[in-house]
């Protein structure tokens, strides 16, 4: 496992931005918000903060959202890269913009147009180098953002055809952390079944499955602390002991036995190296 010293933060997808005129969400979002925790991470509200929302359809109207979200949390330091093409990872202003960034925040949206319009570029590179290397360095991605930061990405599938082969379809994400595989809005949209088929296609690798509103903090390339107001389920595939993954046809129910899953909430952590849960008293306070 390589050593790195920037900090990944994954995201379940919906998380609070402040702005909902329903409150819905159980945490401050000034004091205990999982954006308030990317800020935190970053440096504090004079941090440079780029936010990138290729992932989405709508990238301007994304973008907005969140300069309007750091901006309530008082950050001063702003700017939206908004890449649609590889050409745009390739000029010179969106490079320096990266390379001056304190945090990099990729939306929600479809995971593959990041893979697909930064995979593989001068920008991909300086993330990648920068998350290994620099102390301090943040990467955060919600939703597509953070799925897209696995090496085996989860591009799609139905939860309607879970634990029947082929309910998870793979691509190659931005491999900044290849000894995950993430996927997201878990327990909303009822995700288990592809992601414990995605961990019977790689049993070497860790799944994690965020709840919206919930993240994780990633230091040193393993030590994971679940933040947010929901649920991190954790998949284990390491001491399977009868996975027929790669003998079935698709559309065949799948076996998969000692399958190993844990589940975590705020304050909760992982270590990604020795595979151990370290979980924190009942009584004790969210982060």
């Amino acid at each position: 496992m390589q050593q790195v010293k920037g900090i990944l933060i994954p995201i379940g997808g919906n998380e609070d931005k402040g702005i909902a005129e329903n409150e819905i969400y159980p945490l401050e979002f000034i004091d205990d918000g999982i954006l308030y925790h990317v800020v935190k991470e970053a440096g504090g509200v004079k941090a440079s903060i780029v936010i990138i929302p290729t992932a989405s359809s709508i990238p301007a109207e994304v973008g907005e959202s969140y300069l309007e979200a750091f901006t309530t949390l008082g950050c001063e330091n702003i700017s939206v890269l908004d890449i649609r093409s590889k050409k745009d990872s390739e000029k010179k202003s969106s490079i320096e913009l990266i390379k001056n960034a304190d945090c990099v925040m990729f939306s929600g949206g479809n995971q593959s147009n990041i893979t697909n319009k930064i995979g593989g570029t001068t920008i991909h590179n300086i993330l990648a180098d920068r998350y290994k290397n620099e102390e301090g360095f943040v990467i955060a991605g919600t939703s597509a953002g953070a799925m897209a930061m696995a090496n085996e990405m989860i591009a799609g599938g139905s939860a309607s055809e879970a634990f029947f082969k082929g309910a998870v379809t793979m691509y190659k994400g931005l491999g900044l952390i290849p000894e995950l595989i993430i996927d997201t809005h878990f327990i909303k949209r009822g995700r288990f079944g592809r992601q414990a088929e995605a961990v019977a296609k790689f049993p070497n690798l860790i799944g994690i499955g965020l709840a919206e509103d919930t993240g994780m903090i990633i230091k040193n390339g393993k030590d994971c602390t679940v933040i947010g107001s929901g649920m991190a389920i954790i998949f284990d595939g390491t001491a399977l002991t009868h996975n027929n993954e790669k003998i079935l046809d698709e559309g065949v129910p799948m076996t998969i036995a000692n399958l190993k899953v844990h589940v975590l909430s705020n304050s909760d952590q992982f270590d990604l190296k020795n595979r151990t849960v370290n979980v924190l008293p009942i009584e004790a306070p969210f982060i």
